[in-house]
């Protein structure tokens, strides 16, 4: 099976998931506070800037540290990210258009960080690689690539650019690491996907 057998079998399983949560620049603090925390704890941090009015650049500048540290706390890592934050809003402010390149740049912005921010706000065709993705593509025996960016180079080769593609791709395997293919305990008995995944085969054949 290759990655566009694998998008429709997922995408006909769980059907249109419509990602990223919120708009402008929310979504770019949202792919900031993400970092090594679940969806919900930064929904909680993001309804808090939401009420102070801090979800632009120009406001997120202006607010004291203190505070913005207070308004992110659900998120964890509140002492860095408020920084990431304040980083980033200072790009913004300059260039609210900014290339891959120019967010890399910025401390606290990482591969993933950036590639959310440019498919899910600005529309450009960078596919997400994140460990659910990666672990996903292992098991079902795409290959094991060392870095990041081979998986990435994979993923739009195979897939060819497209933005509403990369968007709904991501979008897929999040939910499908979350309900059967789990870090810990995948449940592949029950798995759509068992007769195709690697992975899937050898743990049946095991029971």
């Amino acid at each position: 099976m290759d990655p566009n057998a694998l998008f429709k079998k997922m995408h006909r399983f769980y059907g249109v998931q419509d990602w990223w949560p919120g708009e402008g620049f929310e979504i770019a603090i949202g792919a900031v506070l993400t970092q090594n925390t679940s969806w919900s704890n930064v929904e909680k941090a993001l309804e808090n800037l939401r009420k102070a009015d801090l979800l632009n650049p120009q406001a997120i500048l202006q607010c004291k540290d203190d505070f913005l540290k207070k308004q992110i706390k659900p998120s964890g890592f509140f002492n860095q990210k408020s920084k990431y934050l304040k980083n980033l809003s200072a790009l913004w402010a300059e260039n609210s258009n900014p290339s891959r390149k120019e967010l890399l740049a910025v401390k606290g912005v990482g591969a993933e960080t950036a590639d959310s921010i440019l498919l899910y706000l600005l529309n450009t065709p960078e596919f997400v690689i994140d460990a659910y993705t990666i672990r996903i593509s292992e098991r079902i025996g795409f290959g094991s690539f060392q870095t990041n960016s081979k998986w990435k180079e994979f993923f739009e080769e195979k897939v060819g650019k497209n933005v509403g593609r990369y968007n709904e791709f991501h979008a897929l395997f999040v939910i499908h690491a979350r309900t059967f293919c789990r870090k810990n305990n995948p449940l592949c008995g029950s798995c759509f996907l068992r007769k195709d995944c690697l992975f899937g085969k050898m743990s049946l054949d095991s029971i």
